[in-house]
């Protein structure tokens, strides 16, 4: 960068740091290192004084969220201009002053020296050395505060800001890391390009299809790749937030930071303001966590998605809001034998991911008691508490609202029919597994980032194509083995994997019946015919199982193929994009999706259709 583009800059921070309060952009000024933990609960948080980071350019910066959030006003246009430019680059654009810095008296301008603290906040980190959490937590990020919008706060955080003392390579190493340090990966406290770019293309199609996660706000992009990736969240608190205190057995602390929690849920409006007594707030958390986590865990299962949840509770937020998409996954198949090879210890199974869910409500069964009665009783003592039960009455009735959902019957009509006709509902559920959890009998492989066992059936397909299918042949007009197996196969499947047993055969017939069953009863409910409801449902799955829908694999392509696009796509080039592609994934039929506008938009019609060639190409995968 030239002498006249740095001097430029300054005049521009300058500006941007004095401009009057009716500023257009004066509310990226509200983001500046200021959050409520740092002073209501210091023992939480590690604060490094920042500095500026030059040489960033604005890879991507997401026009909706930011007038969700109300740091931008609803009318803006979604293009970049100068200013919003420099406020982006100002606002986001910094790196800590961390303890390597310090210890060695590195010297920088006064001038590029913010005048506020960010804080890297602590948490259990199961891959950490101390299994209770007094050395983890934020070990490349920081929290860059909060904003205030309509009612609601938002948390804003970045990843890529400089190494901390939270890493776990400066603790198994038991050193301090300059940051950017080519000897370590993580630990070098920098993030990169492709990160923040899967992130943003997975969140924005989760976030659109109904789930809670973090989403990315920016990306600024830096030399050789390297980024920072700002994230936005209702709160971004995780279960793990409180986990390190409780195995500390540090009852202040953990009593400021669920009081924390509690008030700021309170005040986004997510919990109700009647609650006065503490006990009852307290017993609130832990009825909340149970139902939120029984929920997730039974998406998480029925929508294919892999997080690697564990004992720790790092990879979730504390409303089931998924967060740190590095491992990541959306299966097209249910691909239940997959972990993640993370080097030094394979992950849980998506499958193994309700245990850990129920293990976390065990574990806030412990804290709640623990502030109630203020003595920590171990943790085994809660294995038959009545919030698991809850859980595991919530998980079966989530399971059971998913299978109609994703049969395409509307959900006006679940607790009727859950309600009266359950075990015909549980009937279904067992036939409908018994195909979803079929294995190759080629057995285990290894897979780029892990192991897999091959899932070899595609159920999504029979739900989308069944009731075309006994529209067009008559409501007993049954497929037979051989219809009802090609529909369902996938690639991975070979000619032994589509054999048909006789166990397969009555499977088929079984399927076939007990989806009949649920849609005549639906049909009562609804009072009309049964053909009018298969007309109904087939539109719904057409869109709920949609043939091409994103995967983990696809992700990852399609980013490759943003990051060696050459000419470099431009930030608003890279927004349209996201824009109309997570517009084509909405799998929501009670939205109108609206009509596609890439046609008009030839410049990007060619790397649009080949975005959706790879979702075809990847749609089984992992």
């Amino acid at each position: 960068m030239g002498n006249t583009k740095i001097q430029q800059i300054k005049v521009s921070e300058k500006k941007i740091k004095t401009e009057k309060s009716d500023h257009v952009y004066h509310r990226f000024q509200l983001i500046n290192g200021e959050h409520p933990i740092k002073s209501l609960i210091p023992e939480a948080a590690v604060c490094y004084q920042a500095r500026s980071r030059k040489g960033g350019e604005v890879a991507f910066f997401n026009y909706q969220l930011a007038k969700e959030i109300g740091l931008l006003e609803e009318n803006h246009p979604e293009q970049l201009n100068d200013v919003l430019r420099e406020s982006i680059l100002y606002t986001f654009g910094i790196v800590i002053i961390n303890e390597f810095d310090q210890m060695n008296k590195i010297q920088f301008p006064k001038e590029d020296i913010r005048p506020n603290t960010y804080m890297a906040t602590r948490y259990l980190q199961l891959q950490h050395p101390c299994k209770k959490g007094t050395t983890s937590g934020d070990g490349r990020s920081i929290w860059n505060g909060t904003i205030s919008h309509r009612g609601k706060t938002y948390d804003v955080s970045s990843c890529g800001t400089g190494a901390t003392k939270l890493s776990p390579a400066s603790n198994i190493n038991k050193k301090f890391y300059q940051t950017g340090d080519p000897s370590v990966s993580y630990g070098c406290g920098y993030s990169e390009k492709d990160e923040g770019l899967g992130a943003l293309f997975f969140s924005e199609i989760l976030s659109r299809n109904g789930l809670k996660t973090e989403r990315v706000l920016a990306i600024i992009e830096f030399e050789k790749g390297l980024s920072i990736n700002v994230r936005v969240h209702e709160n971004l608190l995780r279960p793990s937030h409180f986990f390190n205190h409780l195995k500390q057995g540090n009852l202040p602390v953990l009593k400021k930071m669920v009081d924390y929690y509690i008030s700021r849920e309170t005040s986004n409006h997510q919990w109700p303001l009647s609650l006065k007594l503490e006990q009852d707030k307290y017993q609130f958390l832990l009825k909340t966590v149970s139902k939120t986590f029984a929920e997730m865990s039974a998406n998480f299962e029925d929508q294919y998605l892999f997080c690697w949840l564990d004992w720790d509770g790092d990879n979730i937020l504390m409303d089931g809001g998924i967060i740190d998409y590095g491992s990541v996954r959306q299966f097209g198949l249910y691909h239940h034998e997959y972990r993640y090879d993370d080097v030094e210890r394979m992950s849980t199974s998506i499958k193994e991911q309700k245990l850990k869910a129920r293990y976390i409500v065990q574990t806030f069964a412990q804290i709640t008691d623990y502030l109630i009665h203020q003595k920590k009783r171990p943790i085994e003592d809660f294995k038959n508490d009545p919030a698991l039960v809850q859980f595991d009455e919530m998980f079966d009735y989530y399971k059971l609202r998913n299978a109609l959902y994703k049969i395409g019957i509307a959900p006006k009509y679940f607790d009727d029919l859950i309600l009266n006709y359950g075990q015909v509902l549980k009937n279904y559920q067992e036939d409908f597994s018994y195909f979803e959890m079929a294995k190759s009998i080629t057995g285990p492989k290894k897979v780029p980032d892990g192991i897999n066992w091959n899932a070899v059936f595609c159920m999504r397909d029979i739900l989308r194509e069944l009731p075309q299918m006994l529209l067009s042949r008559g409501v007993q007009g049954r497929l037979n083995d051989e219809e009802f197996i090609d529909i369902i196969k996938s690639s991975y499947a070979t000619k032994d994997d589509l054999k048909v047993s006789p166990k397969r055969s009555q499977k088929i017939l079984s399927f076939q019946s007990h989806y009949l069953e649920i849609v005549k009863y639906a049909s009562k409910f609804a009072d009309c015919s049964t053909e009018k409801m298969l007309l109904e449902i087939s539109m719904r799955s057409s869109v709920i199982n949609k043939y091409d829908r994103v995967t983990g694999d696809s992700i990852t392509t399609i980013v490759a193929k943003i990051m060696n696009k050459k000419p470099k796509l431009k930030a608003d080039e890279i927004a349209e994009i996201l824009k109309e592609f997570t517009l084509y994934q909405n799998l929501n039929p009670e939205i109108n999706k609206g009509v596609s506008n890439f046609e008009k938009a030839k410049e990007h019609s060619k790397i649009v259709k080949n975005i959706l060639q790879i979702v075809r190409d990847f749609r089984e995968g992992i």
